[in-house]
């Protein structure tokens, strides 16, 4: 069974706005007795134009109706009486023929970075291998500006891209994350199903190359895009990704560092030591070897729950427990509130210090 929830309401004030988003506060018309007289809304400019106050909009409140924290916004669909205008007349494959969002109403298409009209085009044409580069997979996006922090306090001057999967939000512009690291990330790659990042691509793999030989980069994170799809059990979650990142980066000659998910704090069992997502994709998903990064300096008793958690996997991998003097207050100068599953630096500390840990060591990777 599938189920959209449509509504319809007119824009009453445009709010905030960052890279690709613009929030408005909607009021709702012809409402069901259980909506609320206002929502907030997510409008995506390149897809539905600019909606302006008193436009009437077309709305899906599916996710604002489970009360979903992620995705806690009515989506602008459409804004009926004032389509955006055609990007091109004539277009032709020369403005790209990547269809993202696929079969979707608001199917999107896009120029892949490694298509015949690229300006990459020939560099990623002959690209094979990543030379050796760090590649730090995690689990939820909110671990990319911890392990960013990380990397730049071991190597100050490289060069990282993040690969956004499609496992959480399809649209980059959801990420007001991404809008305030801005500079200090090389750019961002968009794959499979995700779109509206720097650069385009078809999979992960070809995203990785895109990051390597166009964006120039000495360390790439790959992580899926804000929210995630998580049923409780073993295998269904959208991080099980995370495993098969691992083994894209080992094919294409990178050298894969496993961010772990661990918290002492999270009130399901499940997550607390070593989240059962990171044991799942890392001990059943990924068949190539990786680097494991345990944060030095963790509580003794969870430090007991995460060696005890990992023993299982060191046939496999390379569990390395790296320093984190320093860490905590690169953490605390990040230009982005960092916050998981509603719980922000000081309420789950080795959560991110576990990210910023693999970025450390993956800058040491780059830095020899």
């Amino acid at each position: 069974m599938v189920w959209v929830r449509w509504r319809r309401g007119r824009v009453v004030a445009v709010g905030r706005r960052w890279r690709g988003a613009i929030e408005l506060d909607v009021a709702m018309e012809r409402r069901h007795p259980a909506d609320p007289e206002r929502v907030r809304a997510l409008a995506y400019p390149a897809l539905v134009g600019e909606p302006q106050p008193d436009d009437i909009v077309l709305l899906n409140t599916g996710a604002l109706a489970l009360g979903l924290g992620t995705g806690g916004y009515a989506l602008v669909v459409a804004v009926p009486d004032r389509l955006p205008p055609d990007t091109h007349d004539a277009p032709t494959r020369a403005d790209g023929h990547l269809v993202k969002a696929r079969y979707t109403p608001q199917q999107s298409i896009v120029l892949g970075a490694d298509e015949e009209a690229s300006p990459y085009r020939e560099a990623l044409a002959e690209a094979d291998d990543l030379a050796g580069m760090p590649v730090v997979t995690a689990d939820l996006h909110s671990a990319l500006p911890a392990i960013l922090a990380g990397v730049h306090a071991a190597a100050p001057g490289a060069r990282v891209a993040y690969v956004m999967t499609d496992g959480g939000a399809l649209p980059a512009w959801f990420s007001r994350t991404l809008d305030a690291l801005g500079g200090l990330l090389a750019g961002t790659v968009t794959a499979g199903q995700a779109f509206g990042g720097d650069l385009e691509a078809t999979n992960v793999h070809s995203g990785l190359l895109a990051a390597r030989h166009a964006l120039r980069a000495d360390v790439t994170v790959v992580a899926q895009g804000p929210g995630n799809i998580g049923t409780g059990t073993r295998w269904g979650f959208s991080g099980v990704s995370v495993g098969e990142a691992v083994n894209a980066a080992a094919t294409l000659g990178g050298r894969p560092v496993g961010s772990l998910r661990i918290s002492a704090v999270d009130p399901r069992p499940r997550h607390r030591g070593v989240s059962h997502h990171s044991l799942t994709a890392y001990g059943r998903v990924a068949l190539a070897p990786a680097d494991l990064v345990v944060p030095a300096g963790l509580d003794p008793p969870l430090a007991a729950e995460v060696r005890a958690a990992l023993a299982p996997l060191a046939d496999r991998h390379r569990i390395v427990t790296v320093p984190t003097d320093g860490l905590d207050a690169a953490l605390r100068a990040l230009p982005v509130k960092l916050s998981t599953m509603g719980r922000d630096l000081d309420g789950d500390h080795a959560y991110f210090l576990a990210a910023a840990a693999a970025g450390r060591h993956a800058g040491a990777m780059v830095r020899g």
